[in-house]
């Protein structure tokens, strides 16, 4: 019982770890990048901090002792940092080539995409509950996102790499875990100093492409240091707790239940930043909330029945054992059993 309410609590935990430290750095990065801010307008390379700081914490770990690392081919590894990269170019120029709303579209549009590719990949299948709550959670978030939606060819190409990306690079996550038996950070630590390497070199020609300013030509005040470096703490635990949810419970969970993070971004731009948060908003976040829920129950029924068939499969194999054996005795004969309690 000591051992069960360990796990659940620790799950809690990871989930708590990620939703606090998302909503802390959308938060801290609103306030460097926004016009009104620091205008620090460089996401793919503060993206390049960020792992950065999360490699040289994972070099510290593993010198320290507090971490043991685990070998994974180097080819995996480049490759799984080549599918995040483009993740990550690839949301940056959705953004920038298409509307808000069709931005908020595509990314809702995960949700399926790494059903599907679950589906493809690792034969899962999902009950009716959990595809209904799936159907309700990105309603309720498209409700309170999705405003005007404009499409063009450019942009839909970024969107479709950004998506396709995004879940295969969240599915990998958990394979590599289970393949390779090692643990979140462990993994976190060896893509991180890739990625941090290939996001630093190529950047800031992709943030030019962007924006057409030139890192080299931005002020690095004081407040906007402390941001930077506020923002690559966060991205730190965020980091990790992404890697620590999608290992112990699964892509499509991460993005389900990872809306909640749109939930209270909304709720705190409202708090700290006068956003507006009109009827149509509220009614979709709390449709996005009951979906959520609905969903947490479905996947937790889903596990409930499966251990329930082990069990009665278990009691079938034993009733099935002990009728062998009592036909075994009965076939011998009278000397056969004396012969067989003499020998034992």
């Amino acid at each position: 019982m000591e051992m069960e309410k360990k796990v659940v609590v620790s799950d809690a935990g990871a989930w708590a770890m990620n939703v606090v430290s998302s909503v802390g750095l959308i938060m801290a990065n609103k306030q460097l990048m926004s016009a009104g801010g620091y205008g620090f307008s460089f996401a793919t390379t503060l993206t390049g901090f960020h792992f950065t700081l999360t490699g040289i914490i994972g070099y510290l770990s593993n010198a320290s002792g507090l971490s043991v690392p685990k070998h994974v081919p180097f080819w995996e590894l480049l490759w799984f940092s080549i599918v995040a990269n483009l993740s990550i170019t690839g949301m940056n120029l959705s953004l920038m080539l298409n509307s808000v709303g069709f931005y908020q579209i595509s990314k809702l549009s995960m949700i399926p995409v790494v059903c599907v590719m679950e589906w493809l990949l690792h034969s899962k299948h999902y009950s009716s509950r959990v595809i209904m709550s799936v159907i309700v959670v990105a309603f309720g978030v498209g409700v309170c996102t999705v405003t005007d939606v404009d499409i063009n060819a450019k942009g839909f190409l970024c969107a479709c790499v950004a998506v396709f990306c995004t879940s295969l690079q969240q599915i990998t996550i958990g394979s590599f875990q289970k393949k390779y038996n090692i643990g979140s950070f462990e993994l976190l630590t060896q893509t991180a100093p890739i990625q941090a390497v290939s996001l630093l070199l190529f950047g800031p020609f992709a943030d030019y492409y962007l924006n057409g300013k030139s890192l080299l030509k931005y002020h690095f005040s004081t407040g906007a240091t402390l941001f930077i470096l506020l923002s690559c703490s966060l991205s730190v635990f965020c980091n990790m707790s992404q890697y620590l949810c999608i290992g112990r419970f699964s892509a499509t969970s991460f993005q389900v239940l990872g809306h909640m993070k749109t939930v209270c971004v909304l709720t705190l731009g409202w708090i700290l930043f006068d956003s507006a948060l009109t009827v149509k908003k509220v009614l979709g976040m709390l449709l996005a909330v009951v979906g959520m829920i609905v969903y947490s129950w479905a996947v937790e029924h889903e596990k409930q029945a499966k251990l329930a068939s082990h069990v009665k499969g278990d009691c079938a194999l034993d009733k099935e054992d002990v009728s062998l054996l009592k036909d075994k005795v009965n076939s011998l004969s009278e000397p056969d059993l004396e012969l067989a309690q003499t020998k034992s």
